[in-house]
């Protein structure tokens, strides 16, 4: 693992020791909720790290938050050697300053770990399953889409960075009402090639490609006027679908999102586990019958209202295939954790969804759904809320003519999730250091051209020569990658990993303002190769996990 990271597990661990010493002497009982926690203070005249274990003490034990800061401290004084000296601040923070020796040393192990330098590793690796995009296969990924596709494959690359076992998922939904009224409107769109007054479904999909799709349709299938209405929409949807689908993975893979399985939700009526997991669900007493439809009883878990499995017609709902779906990720193939990305106009779905869990005996905390605000593309002053193409939302794929993968995936991940993004068409391609992505990249690029221009010396490098306040900022920074990565995964957030790299980005060019590497010193101008080394590795590691190219020349 390495990193601060590693340090503040250690640095806990002696806190929490000398804490319950503390309590031993002073006949006090922990609070149950206790757990000791470091953090980087926001001001660098506080230290690297800093404890607030005092305060959550004070009143378990009586006393003032400074005096038991004085009294842990006491307790905890030189028992790690990456300590400079501790302080006692504001209400009863302990601030921890680290020997500059503790970088260091940190350097050398960036070093010998290379590009894994920041992973997590685990003796025995987590299982989780990563279900993004799944657009409708009726028609093309739209931008929403392409936001939750850069937002799931990160969380995924952060996941596999965070030592667990990934499988990446699309679930394709070709089955049920949308892809019926997708058949009717082929074969509507498909019987105005020879009659322009035959009907069109009121509700049907009037986008220039369900068109495009009846016109390849009769093309192939010169014999299909000869059909019954029911033969020619069943192969028709077969047509759309192998059609649409074909488009999504293609622009996907494009995108540069490569899933190790599709799942299709028509295997869950074909193969009867929608009725299983309704079975298994009732065997819980969690379902009734009322009105000739079947329910769950979601009113039992905390919801407003019970909902429909099984409508009074024979024809299970969306929910209940979800039901089946999940239980198929959490039960039958036993996921330590599912994760889905879904719009946040999707919000009333995620309760009902983790309570049916909770029903079928499934801890709800091993599924976990990421809500994702909407994305507004902005060109100057203007909103684009239209395809100038196809007279409604903009594709994945007309964004990627105008805007390269790299933008499109870094920006998308700019933000949080859950806030709402404006995208700057404009600065997405601009090739100036105002473009996030071309500034962190122009990072790794300049170190790269450093390391093929300046041969390092026949000498050892000297890493206490690293005295410069912006090498131990930049040690600093590269030091924080580890927390980073765990944080970004607990949170479900990418944005750590785009702020990180281009705070990183940012210590970098600053070192490289102050400190000239090529340098008459020999053992410096090498302790300053690694460095530079070191950095390229992990800027070039966080790209990485965004699905975001390290350019070695720009």
């Amino acid at each position: 693992m390495g990193g601060k990271l590693e340090l503040e597990k250690q640095l806990a661990i002696i806190i929490e020791g000398a804490v319950r010493q503390l309590a031993e002497k002073e006949g006090c009982t922990l609070p149950d909720n206790y757990k000791t926690l470091l953090e980087t203070p926001k001001e660098e005249r506080f230290g690297e790290l800093s404890c607030n274990a005092a305060m959550q003490l004070a009143k378990a034990f009586r006393s003032n938050p400074k005096v038991i800061a004085a009294k842990i401290t006491e307790l905890i004084e030189g028992k790690h050697p990456a300590v400079e000296k501790t302080e006692i601040a504001g209400a009863g923070f302990i601030n921890f300053y680290l020997k500059k020796q503790w970088y260091y040393d940190e350097l050398a192990l960036m070093i010998s770990r290379g590009e894994d330098y920041g992973s997590l590793i685990s003796d025995k690796p987590k299982t989780i399953n990563v279900e993004y995009v799944s657009s409708n296969p009726t028609g093309p990924c739209h931008i929403g889409n392409a936001r939750g596709g850069a937002i799931g494959d990160v969380i995924a690359n952060v996941y596999r960075k965070a030592g667990w076992e990934v499988t990446k998922e699309f679930y394709l939904n070709d089955a049920g009402n949308q892809i019926k009224k997708f058949g009717e409107s082929i074969y509507a769109r498909y019987k105005q090639l020879t009659d322009p007054d035959f009907p069109f479904p009121e509700d049907g999909y009037k986008g220039q490609d369900v068109a495009g799709i009846a016109e390849r349709f009769a093309k192939e299938n010169p014999e299909a006027d000869k059909m019954p209405k029911e033969e020619l929409t069943e192969k028709a949807i077969a047509f759309g679908l192998e059609n649409n689908v074909g488009n999504i993975r293609r622009v996907l893979e494009k995108y540069g999102i490569n899933y190790d399985v599709w799942f299709s939700e028509s295997t869950l009526h074909e193969s009867g586990a929608i009725t299983k997991a309704i079975d298994f669900l009732r065997d819980k007493g969690a379902v009734y019958e009322k009105d000739g439809a079947v329910w769950f009883k979601a009113t039992d878990y905390n919801c407003e209202k019970d909902e429909v499995l099984i409508r009074s017609n024979g024809i299970p709902t969306y929910f209940a295939s979800d039901i089946a779906y999940h239980l198929n990720k959490l039960k039958e193939r036993n996921f330590d954790l599912a994760v889905n990305v879904w719009g946040a106009d999707h919000h009333g779905h995620v309760h009902r969804l983790r309570m049916s869990m909770a029903a079928a005996g499934i801890d709800p905390e091993r599924l976990r759904i990421v809500l994702m605000q909407l994305v507004h593309l902005v060109r100057g002053n203007e909103t684009l809320r239209m395809s100038k193409r196809r007279g409604d939302m903009v594709t994945l794929d007309e964004l990627l003519e105008e805007v390269p993968v790299d933008a499109v995936r870094y920006i998308f991940n700019s933000t949080n999730p859950n806030s709402h993004l404006d995208f700057d068409m404009d600065l997405a391609v601009k090739n100036t250091l105002d473009n996030p992505v071309f500034y962190v990249q122009y990072a790794h690029a300049r170190i790269c051209s450093i390391l093929r221009n300046v041969p390092p010396a026949n000498t050892p490098a000297d890493y206490t020569k690293l005295t410069d306040k912006t090498e131990i900022a930049l040690l600093a920074a590269m030091a924080d990658y580890s927390g980073v990565i765990k944080t970004a995964a607990d949170e479900f957030d990418p944005s750590k990993i785009t702020k990180y790299v281009y705070d990183l980005a940012s210590c970098f060019h600053s070192f490289y303002n102050a400190c000239r590497v090529k340098n008459e010193d020999a053992s410096l101008m090498n302790a300053r190769l690694m460095l530079i080394t070191a950095c390229k590795n992990i800027i070039k590691s966080a790209l990485t996990i965004l699905g975001v190219s390290a350019p070695e020349e720009m």
